[in-house]
Formats: structure tokens, C-alpha cells, sequence
């Protein structure tokens, strides 16, 4: 036999290389999605309770300013708790039926929250940030007493 058949025959060690390439290979991408799907359930945990909470509280206001005022509060303490960025928070507010002031006795009030998660290490470089990021949006809604305001 050859001698350079035996030479290509002799695989002592390879196995351990092998083991830590692939190893690398596949660890790093799991490990990247790990962290990734990390960071969006906390901001749509975060999107999803600012909507609930927000809603409720308008919904349970007495009248319009303490709607404001207290809807503001707990936007706020909410968007702290799960570390969500006040610039990249997107709050809408409108009321069903349409045509209503709102928010009024009676009606629906429908609040959305929108807000966008860059993913993990990526550079805010030419805009990547922007760009590799994913949007998310809650909606909640809450029904106002026909008493509303009246007390």
C-alpha cells in the first residue's frame, strides 16, 4: 500500500475538531436566536400590558383630565418596568362609535400601542438598527360606564 494512502487513512484526533466545529457552527446561531426571541417577548409582554393597563385605566377615569393624567402615569411605569424606549413608543387612542368625543360615557375606548425591537448586536451603523428590527403592536380595549363623567 502507498504511503500516502495510509497518511490519508490516519484520522486520529479529527473527531474532537470535528465535534468543536460543528459545535461552533450551530451554537452560536441558537444562541443568537435565544437571545433574540428574549428581547421581543419582553417588549410585546411590555406593548401588550402598556395597551391593557392603559385602556382599563382611561376606562375607569372619572372624567377626562384624571383619564390623562393617570393614563400618562401608568404608560409611563409600565415602559420602565420592561425597559421599553419612551422615544420608540407609538400610543393611539380612539373610541367606537366613531364620531363620539372621546372618550365619552358609553363608549369603547380602544387604545394602541406600536413600538419597534432592534435586534441583538446590531450596529446603529447607516441605519442597521433601524432596518433589522422588528415592529410590534397591541391593541386593548375597554368600555366606559354610561355614567361617566357625571360624578
Amino acid at each position: 500500500m502507498p504511503r500516502w494512502r495510509l497518511w490519508a487513512r490516519n484520522d486520529d484526533g479529527s473527531a474532537a475538531l470535528e465535534f468543536i466545529t460543528a459545535g461552533v457552527i450551530l451554537l452560536v446561531p441558537l444562541a443568537y436566536l435565544v437571545i433574540t426571541l428574549g428581547a421581543v417577548q419582553e417588549s410585546l409582554l411590555g406593548v401588550e400590558a402598556a395597551a391593557r393597563h392603559t385602556a382599563r385605566v382611561i376606562g375607569q377615569a372619572d372624567d377626562v383630565d384624571s383619564a390623562a393624567t393617570n393614563s400618562d402615569a401608568v404608560l409611563t411605569s409600565v415602559m420602565d418596568e420592561y425597559g421599553m424606549d419612551a422615544e420608540s413608543v407609538d400610543v393611539s387612542m380612539s373610541c367606537a362609535p366613531a364620531g363620539a368625543a372621546c372618550p365619552s360615557a358609553g363608549a369603547t375606548v380602544i387604545v394602541t400601542v406600536r413600538t419597534r425591537v432592534s435586534l441583538p448586536f446590531v450596529p446603529p451603523i447607516f441605519g442597521l438598527d433601524r432596518a433589522a428590527s422588528i415592529p410590534l403592536e397591541a391593541v386593548a380595549a375597554q368600555k366606559v360606564s354610561r355614567l361617566w363623567g357625571t360624578g
